[in-house]
């Protein structure tokens, strides 16, 4: 992928990812986006083309119109912007991530014992 993808771009890729592998008209990406979004239909086609530029969403023609689908994976696409966060928040150590978001209160019981156990597996 050439760049990242904007937080509204990355509602688009949601509802991509939510119908994978079936492909979407643009018609039904503006569906499926509508509760959160107010977008006109010229709206999603510009993003969609966007995101096809930046090869995260390919097309297929289908008639008169395209059909788009996610050019990369959900979970890669976390993992590239999970570790950007991670190095240019953190110097790319998670510790003091974890221990802000502790400082500020920001994680629950659940969240802790998530960790935990997560860590305990790791070690295994």
């Amino acid at each position: 992928m050439d760049k990242r993808v904007s937080e509204a771009e990355l509602e688009i890729m949601e509802a991509l990812w939510s119908a994978a592998p079936r492909a979407l008209s643009a018609t039904q990406v503006a569906a499926a986006v509508s509760a959160s979004r107010d977008w006109s239909l010229p709206t999603i086609k510009t993003m969609l083309s966007r995101l096809a530029q930046k090869g995260a969403v390919m097309h297929e023609a289908e008639g008169r119109r395209y059909l788009y689908r996610p050019a990369i994976a959900r979970e890669a696409y976390v993992s590239s912007e999970s570790r950007r966060l991670v190095d240019r928040l953190f110097g790319g150590r998670l510790t003091p991530m974890i221990a802000q978001l502790a400082e500020d209160e920001a994680l629950s019981e659940a969240d802790i014992a998530d960790i935990e156990a997560l860590l305990k597996e790791l070690r295994k």
